[in-house]
């Protein structure tokens, strides 16, 4: 016995257009962000030559 088929479209709908001003955004990537280890180590330097200054400039007073 003979099954129906339905007809196959012709032309295969199309998507709907872009917006051209997200393409680019979706293309963007974020910076590099600094871990936390880096700023612990500028905070360590920042601290170690402050008391470097603070021993040459009070050389008595140190401990």
């Amino acid at each position: 016995m003979p099954q129906f088929t339905a007809p196959r479209p012709l032309q295969i709908p199309q998507r709907k257009p872009r917006n051209p001003l997200v393409a680019p955004a979706l293309q963007r990537q974020a910076g590099r962000h600094r871990s936390p280890h880096d700023a612990q180590a500028q905070r360590q330097q920042a601290r170690q030559e402050l008391r470097r200054l603070l021993r040459d400039r009070f050389p008595g007073d140190s401990p």
